[in-house]
């Protein structure tokens, strides 16, 4: 259902019926008010003829809009493309509003991404409808707004912490664009989600239906005391410490802050509550961007469950867990080779125990950060072995520590999921299921299939054999490209749902 398909007639017919499945498809720009719109607004409807239909919120802006106040188009969910084009003009996206993109140019980008300038400027131009430098643009204009809306932080702090180099190019930018001064909009636009001066409150609607309660339960099971905690069952609190690079350079250390969030639901909303320390105020790019991977804000549970077909039956809001730091889920998915969960999470507290940052929070519960890449570099075999993790898994945590630390991997950030695969596969110690397994947590890969998973080949009633293996690779094709979907409705069909669980052979 992607923008390109639609019709004008049928952008208005959405907008009419309010729509929330298109919400983020599209945006509409009106012409007697220059105003532009998201699909689901309930201001008074505009005649069609006064209309015209865009892709992104840069290209509406583009074309002379102004962003609605009252449906607030920086609040609109993304959407997960499935089209190779359109996957790689949503990497650079996703770098853009993850603000790595602040300090490198366009060729960098394109490099990181694997295609030229060129080419990545012609894809991006046919996803958004802009160049990446617009899109960059209005992601800064739309993350100050919603932090001049919904946040205490001083003007200056909300210029910085957007992408901006410094306030006179916000404020001008935001003359140009919107008509009136960041001051003006904090003054008239003050939005009942800020409550305090010690966090940031964001709202991340998400598209319907939404299985909290699930995805909360995933991540309980797995969660290591001190770093994360949830608060009540279902309906509860997913709390954890983070760490946010400003400098975008995981090698180095001194760039690092330290800081917690939590995150919780709004289903009469349809959409999470995001709550930050100030700390990490100057990082907020970045936190969203984490958060909405982390928790599938992004996806359309429609139209996964009609390429799942009956395999989505009764649980179609099921979200793929991410991870706020992709070097910390290569960690966990080592030391939960070939046990249970269970084990697997006293592996990781005795990890943490022993090698982690004490951090200071308002929750007891938050008390320690996960160790830094360059930490685990200098660790040796017997360093690690001596909290009961054998020795092969020591050397492969020590060596994907080196490789981050080195710049040489990439767990995060717009990553190529073949290219982290067949990396992290080059590593003594890890195997093509571990490899699969961190590429669909730590890179949000939708199409993630990981291959000798005992309890996926059991659930779908075949040998674990090579013949079984071949078997159900062959029914998943029909899957694509949302096999990770696919392998984590398989697992919640099991009694106990499996991730680290599943018995790989050692590599």
């Amino acid at each position: 259902m992607q923008f390109g398909h639609l019709t004008a007639q049928a952008c208005y017919q959405a907008m009419k019926a309010h729509d929330a499945r298109f919400d983020g498809r599209f945006f509409v720009g009106v012409s007697s008010t220059r105003i532009y719109c998201r699909p689901i607004c309930r201001v008074r409807m505009p005649q069609q003829k006064n209309c015209t239909f865009h892709p992104s919120a840069a290209a509406a802006e583009a074309a002379g809009f102004r962003p609605c106040l009252k449906c607030r188009p920086e609040l609109a969910p993304g959407f997960a493309a499935t089209e190779a084009s359109a996957k790689l003009a949503r990497t650079a996206a996703r770098l853009i509003e993850d603000g790595v993109a602040n300090d490198i140019d366009l060729r960098q980008i394109a490099h990181r991404i694997g295609v030229t300038d060129r080419h990545l400027r012609r894809i991006f131009s046919d996803e958004f409808g802009v160049s990446p430098v617009q899109y960059a643009q209005t992601h800064r204009l739309l993350l100050a707004k919603r932090l001049l809306t919904d946040t205490a932080l001083p003007v200056v702090d909300v210029a910085f912490a957007s992408g901006f180099s410094s306030v006179r190019r916000m404020n001008t930018l935001f003359a140009e664009r919107y008509g009136f001064s960041p001051t003006r909009l904090r003054k008239e636009g003050r939005s009942e989600d800020m409550v305090d001066s010690d966090a940031l409150t964001f709202v991340l609607p998400y598209r319907p239906p939404y299985d909290w309660s699930r995805l909360l339960a995933f991540f309980a099971m797995r969660a290591i005391p001190g770093v994360e905690s949830i608060d009540g069952d279902g309906g509860g609190a997913y709390r954890r410490v983070i760490r946010v690079n400003r400098q975008h350079a995981d090698s180095d250390d001194d760039a690092v802050t330290s800081g917690w969030l939590e995150v919780t639901h709004l289903p009469r909303r349809n959409a999470l509550q995001l709550r930050f320390s100030a700390v990490l105020a100057k990082s907020s790019q970045q936190v969203l961007s984490r958060t909405k991977q982390v928790f599938d804000v992004a996806a359309d549970p429609a139209e996964i469950a009609v390429a799942l077909g009956a395999l989505a039956d009764g649980a179609d809001g099921l979200r793929l867990p991410g991870a706020f730091d992709g070097f910390e889920l290569a960690m966990r998915a080592i030391l939960g080779q070939q046990v249970t969960v269970k084990a697997a999470r006293t592996l990781a507290t005795r990890f943490v125990d022993a090698f982690g940052e004490p951090v200071t929070s308002p929750f007891a519960s938050l008390t320690r950060a996960f160790p830094l890449p360059s930490r685990v570099a200098q660790l040796t075999r017997d360093d690690i072995g001596r909290l009961g993790i054998v020795g092969a898994r020591a050397e492969a945590m020590i060596a994907i520590a080196r490789a981050v630390s080195n710049g040489e991997l990439q767990l995060g950030g717009g990553a190529d999921p073949a290219q982290t695969i067949a990396a992290l596969c080059a590593i003594k110690g890890i195997g093509p299921w571990t490899a699969h397994y961190i590429a669909m947590r730590a890179l949000a890969w939708p199409d993630a299939w990981p291959p000798q998973d005992v309890a996926l080949l059991n659930a779908m009633n075949l040998p674990n054999t090579a013949k079984g293996q071949r078997e159900a690779d062959a029914i998943a094709e029909a899957w694509r490209p949302w096999r990770s979907y696919a392998v984590l409705h398989t697992w919640r069909r099991l009694e106990k749902p499996s991730a680290e669980t599943s018995k790989e052979p050692q590599s």
